[in-house]
């Protein structure tokens, strides 16, 4: 959920003062550009993964704050919801043995947040969205306390003038309801992918994320079912979006932005302009004045992470002061094990990698950015049994343009990179094994649920079982 605050309580000076200061820091950022102070060095990646914390019925249980207690783990963070925590990994120079070695960190700080959740009398469970999850147990009391979250929660609805979240999702069945606060948002859980990029090309990479989001998300669906309803493959997608729905400022050219959405374009010459776009068009959220001693960029910081686009540009600086730039990649939800988790990512590297970097073909020329929001929509809703149309300009079924494209492009980029040729073998293995098998996680789902029935305990408990023993999702037995 990104920078916490100390309050929750603004006055329309804090508003004024914050503009002022995010103004401020956009020139700053835009003379950075300018001036090339952003780093060039190789790619280098990490992530974040949201998880579940359950009883061992499988029912939500909010333990995050006692469970970050006992524990003590820097790399363990809270999330909006007391039954939600996030693991980190330390970022890692994406050549040599990086993928493997992310695995091994991922499965490290999953075992010793698995075995402190047991020492409190509950379970892990990292999926997209936790099938038995009900709408009253989303409710205001679920809020992690944090200034940070009843501020978030306030200004959604003081924007909204107070008219309650509307869901309407309309899948293979279909979901409609009101919620009176933001908290639908903690049923949509990710593994979001962070890949810091050289600045001379961040355009390009973040061009080639928005490209390959459709097929990411359709090879990693699996969030099929929410309050026992079947909805779409990837249903965190049109939950998250609607969750916390407050728009932006008018005056953009197809009118105003979506506080939570694919984008309004590609960039055409630097990522300055989505911070240009947070500034002019996103109405400020968390008016917290900080002082200048934080940092150079923390009200630009904190404005972009009221935003959250499914490929979102970040702006960080290290511990020598140095600025650099990453791409956080939101597409792809929690689970369903490491080893799918890592794989997911090493499509993503390579993938990016590959459009990036194809000489004399920079992705806008390659795919209209209709198309590609057109295909991210389509694959969320449909997963593997989408079609895409691909830059031949031909409509393609998408798990097929997977195996016979898009990995092979994959491996071309992970090359490249410079990883290791044994775990691109490894981790590509698996995204061809998983869709050639028509298994990602919403594909078990289904599949278990048409054998069993819509038992949401009795799978959920069964997905459980399996994720601790570690397979791959399209191993796992029904």
């Amino acid at each position: 959920m990104g920078r916490d605050i100390s309050t929750s309580a603004f006055t329309e000076e804090d508003f004024r003062a914050f503009s002022e200061r995010l103004h401020a820091e956009t020139e700053l950022l835009a003379g950075w550009f300018a001036d090339h102070r952003l780093a060039e060095t190789h790619p280098v990646g990490g992530f974040e993964l949201e998880a579940w914390l359950t009883d061992h019925s499988g029912r939500p249980t909010a333990l995050n704050e006692r469970l970050l207690e006992s524990l003590q783990d820097p790399l363990l963070t809270h999330e909006l919801a007391q039954f939600n925590i996030e693991l980190n990994t330390a970022p890692r120079p994406l050549r040599d043995d990086a993928l493997r070695t992310m695995e091994r960190d991922l499965e490290a700080t999953w075992a010793r947040t698995r075995a402190g959740a047991a020492a409190l009398g509950a379970q892990l469970i990292a999926i997209g969205i936790l099938p038995t999850v009900q709408q009253n147990e989303l409710g205001h009391a679920a809020m992690t306390p944090s200034p940070r979250y009843a501020a978030l929660n306030d200004q959604v609805l003081r924007q909204r003038e107070d008219r309650p979240l509307r869901i309407d999702i309309c899948g293979r069945e279909r979901l409609r309801t009101d919620h009176p606060d933001v908290m639908l948002e903690s049923a949509a859980t990710s593994f979001q992918i962070h890949m810091q990029v050289p600045a001379g090309q961040a355009a390009d990479y973040y061009n080639a994320a928005l490209l390959v989001s459709g097929p990411l998300v359709a090879a990693s669906a699996n969030s099929p079912y929410l309050f026992g309803r079947d909805l779409w493959d990837e249903t965190r997608i049109p939950l998250f979006e609607q969750a916390v729905e407050s728009g932006g400022l008018g005056g953009a050219a197809h009118g105003p932005p979506r506080r939570v959405g694919f984008g309004t374009g590609y960039v055409r010459a630097s990522l300055i302009e989505v911070f240009r776009e947070n500034e002019a068009h996103f109405p400020v959220l968390l008016p917290m004045v900080m002082d200048p001693a934080d940092g150079p960029l923390t009200h630009l910081q904190l404005q972009n992470g009221t935003i959250w686009r499914w490929n979102r540009p970040l702006v960080g600086i290290d511990d020598h002061g140095n600025p650099h730039l990453r791409i956080e990649h939101r597409v792809v939800p929690g689970g369903p094990s490491a080893a799918d988790a890592i794989a997911n990512a090493a499509l993503f590297y390579g993938l990016t990698r590959y459009y990036a970097t194809r000489p004399g073909q920079p992705p806008p020329e390659l795919m209209t950015f209709p198309v590609a929001r057109d295909n991210f929509y389509g694959c969320a809703r449909h997963g593997l049994g989408a079609r895409v149309r691909w830059t031949d300009g031909a409509v393609h079924p998408v798990a097929r343009l997977i195996l016979r494209t898009l990995l092979p492009c994959a491996r071309l980029g992970l090359t490249d990179l410079g990883l290791a040729s044994d775990d691109i073998d490894r981790y590509l293995g698996i995204i061809e094994e998983r869709v050639a098998s028509g298994r990602n996680g919403a594909g078990w789902q289904h599949a278990w649920v048409e054998r069993h029935g819509r038992d949401m305990a009795a799978m959920t408990a069964a997905y459980a079982e399996r994720q601790a023993d570690g397979a791959p999702v399209h191993r796992w037995p029904l």
